[in-house]
C-alpha cells in the first residue's frame, strides 16, 4: 500500500517540490522542527544509533526512553512509529541499501505491533541539504519510494529533509538539524545532540567504515545492547590514510566536506586508528564469535555484561 500525507497518497512521480506544496502542513511541520534550538542529551536512559545502525523498542522499556542519532550531512535518520503499540525504531540511513534497509525497520517495527491492533504506521524524515553532488536529494528519493512499496499503509508525518533542511552562509549550504532524538514515551521528536555516543564507538564505526550492511543494535525483549560480533580484514592503506593532514581526510572521507560537523576528522582518525589496531578482529575483539553486550546500570547508563552471566 502506499505512503501517504493525509490520507492522499504521494505523486511520486513529481519532483519533491511540487508535493511539498500540495501538502503545506509538511512545510509547517519543518519549519518548526527547524525553530527549536538542537538539546543536549545526556546517556541516562538513551540508545544512540550510530550511521547504518537501527534500534527498535517501546514504551514499556524499562532501560532505553530516548533513541537518538546525528552528524548526519547527507544522511538521512528516519523514525518509524506505530501510533498503537508505540513501537518506535530510529535509524541513520546513507543510502548504500535504501530499499532493503526500509523492508527491515518496517519488519522490526511490526514485530512489536498486533496487526489487528489500533493505530497507523507513521514516518518521520529528517536530514540532508541542497549539497553539491544531490545525494541527500537522491537518497530523499529513494526513502520515499522504498515506503511506497511497503504492503503496509504509512503515513508521512514529518519531512525535514534536504531543501527543507538546508540554510546558505557565503555560497555554502550546511544542514540545518544535523541530529535528532525520540522520545519513545511520548513520542515527541526534537533536534538533538549527544556528548556520549557509545558505547563502542570505534569499534561500532570500524565496522561501517569496512562496508557494513544496516544492523540492528538492539535487543527490547532483554533490554540489551547487542554489538557485533563483526568481522573483517586490515583495512587497505590505513597507513597512508593516517599519515594525511586533516584537509585531505576531509575531503577523500567525507561525502560532503564543506558541511561537517568540527570532530568529523578527529573521529575518522579514531576509527582509523582503531582499525589499525584490530586488523582482525575475529582474533582480537571476538575470539568467542559472541557480541558485546551491554545493559543499563541503576544509573541509567550502559555497563557491560560479562557472557558468562547472559
Amino acid at each position: 500500500m502506499p505512503l501517504l500525507v493525509n490520507g492522499a497518497r504521494i505523486d511520486l512521480s513529481r519532483p519533491t517540490g511540487d508535493m511539498v506544496r500540495a501538502h503545506p502542513q509538511l512545510e509547517e511541520k519543518a519549519k518548526l522542527l527547524r525553530s527549536q534550538p538542537a538539546q543536549i542529551v545526556e546517556p541516562k536512559g538513551l540508545l544512540y544509533v550510530q550511521q547504518r545502525e537501527f534500534a527498535v523498542t517501546t514504551p514499556k522499556d524499562g532501560s532505553v526512553s530516548i533513541l537518538g542519532s546525528d552528524d548526519a550531512t547527507t544522511c538521512h535518520i528516519v523514525v518509524l512509529r506505530h501510533t498503537g503499540s508505540g513501537a518506535t525504531c530510529l535509524t541513520h540511513c546513507d543510502g548504500s541499501d535504501t530499499e532493503a534497509e526500509v523492508s527491515l525497520i518496517m519488519n522490526s517495527v511490526k514485530s512489536f505491533s498486533n496487526s489487528s491492533a489500533c493505530g497507523r504506521l507513521e514516518v518521520h524524515l529528517v536530514g540532508g541539504f541542497n549539497d553539491d553532488r544531490q545525494l541527500s536529494q537522491k537518497l530523499t528519493n529513494q526513502l520515499l519510494r522504498a515506503f511506497d512499496l511497503q504492503p503496509e499503509n504509512v503515513h508521512l508525518v514529518t519531512f525535514c529533509v534536504t531543501e527543507l533542511n538546508d540554510r546558505e552562509e557565503q555560497d555554502t549550504h550546511f544542514p540545518i538539524i544535523y541530529g535528532i532524538a525520540v522520545n519513545v514515551k511520548t513520542a515527541e521528536i526534537f533536534p538533538a545532540t549527544f556528548p556520549e555516543k557509545g558505547p563502542d564507538e570505534d569499534l561500532r564505526s570500524a565496522h561501517v567504515l569496512t562496508g557494513a550492511p544496516l544492523t540492528n543494535i538492539y535487543d527490547a525483549k532483554t533490554e540489551q545492547l547487542q554489538i557485533g560480533p563483526y568481522f573483517w580484514g586490515p583495512f587497505p592503506h590505513v597507513d597512508f590514510w593516517l599519515e594525511q593532514d586533516d584537509a585531505q581526510i576531509l575531503q577523500n572521507l567525507s561525502t560532503s566536506p564543506l558541511a561537517e560537523p568540527p570532530h568529523f576528522v578527529s573521529h575518522i582518525r579514531s576509527t582509523l586508528t582503531f582499525l589499525k589496531e584490530h586488523p582482525f578482529p575475529s582474533q582480537s575483539l571476538f575470539p568467542d564469535r559472541k557480541p558485546r553486550i551491554y545493559k543499563k546500570n541503576e544509573e541509567g547508563l550502559w555497563e557491560q555484561v560479562c557472557s558468562d552471566k547472559i
